[in-house]
């Protein structure tokens, strides 16, 4: 099957070690690939240039987050499916990119659709995620969930026991890989550009599932995802985007008093975690600690992290 209309989109940052594995399974065959470098310094869109000119290249003076970049080469893109993607993910089979768009034009009320992610090794990779609430934040961040993984009770926020072998609906999916139908993303305005990073996926799953839009998991295209890759490079600053991108969300969709009551929630978390951890775990928590209890959340989402 030809994927026409379809766009690939990546957003890349110091992506050397992952890029030429990443464009040379996606890149080619006809496809319009563009990719949006966040300011690396490791010469990522050079390279890119060199041994992938058939991709557009979109060189940004400033990181201005993962969400804003996708955007920008959406903007770009003129396929009616824009396949948006980290820089340490490929498909896995020769064919999943064929196999996840044939299913959303086979399911037009799906307006955001995920492959199942794999580990390097092979083993799954759970993408398929429940939306942020006081209570599922509680369970993840004071470890409730370890006490019944399975259970949607104690552990919505990671998908409990999510089938990952058959289609379903989800309430968000891992940001790794997920295609999109141009309708829907132009429906809801893309992604909000005040999510830095993390979060970004959430908040646009959300907004689509409100606009009446599916989100569906398709297990039968599959990409692995290494993770991390640009996170880890920092994950100190990270780390408090990972916790502010809640607070966002908080506030965004339930309002600022909850959004309030999730920061005291997270910071007595990284208080417990200070004391239950050792060595550079635990110095990460009080990094954060000290952080989340230097304002309120008004403040804090405009301050750095």
């Amino acid at each position: 099957m030809k994927t026409a209309g379809l766009s690939i989109v990546v957003a890349a940052r110091d992506a050397r070690p992952y890029i030429e594995q990443m464009l040379g399974r996606v890149a080619g065959r006809g496809r319009e690939v563009i990719l949006v470098d966040c300011a690396s310094t490791d010469g990522t869109a050079a390279v890119v240039r060199d041994r992938f000119p058939e991709v557009q290249v979109v060189e940004l003076d400033v990181n201005v987050g993962y969400g804003s970049a996708l955007n920008e080469g959406a903007r770009l893109a003129s396929g009616g499916y824009l396949l948006l993607m980290n820089a340490d993910a490929w498909p896995e089979r020769p064919d999943s990119i064929e196999r996840l768009v044939g299913f959303a034009v086979r399911h037009p009320s799906a307006g955001a659709l995920g492959p199942r992610l794999l580990n390097p090794d092979g083993s799954l990779q759970r993408s398929v995620r429940g939306f942020p609430t006081l209570w599922r934040l509680a369970t993840e961040y004071l470890f409730l969930r370890w006490l019944n993984p399975r259970s949607r009770a104690l552990n919505a926020f990671y998908g409990a026991d999510f089938d990952h072998n058959s289609v379903r609906d989800a309430e968000f999916l891992v940001g790794a890989v997920l295609l999109v139908r141009r309708q829907a993303f132009e429906d809801v305005g893309g992604f909000d550009p005040s999510f830095f990073m993390f979060n970004e996926e959430v908040d646009l799953c959300y907004r689509l599932r409100q606009a009446g839009w599916r989100v569906v998991f398709v297990p039968v295209a599959e990409f692995v995802h290494i993770g991390g890759a640009s996170t880890q490079l920092d994950w100190d600053r990270m780390y408090r985007e990972q916790l502010r991108s809640h607070l966002r969300f908080l506030r965004k969709h339930y309002g600022p008093h909850r959004a309030e009551q999730g920061r005291r929630l997270l910071l007595w978390s990284m208080r417990l975690r200070a004391l239950v951890f050792r060595g550079e775990r635990r110095r990460l928590s009080q990094d954060a600690a000290a952080w989340l209890a230097a304002g309120n959340t008004s403040m804090l989402l405009d301050l750095p992290a």
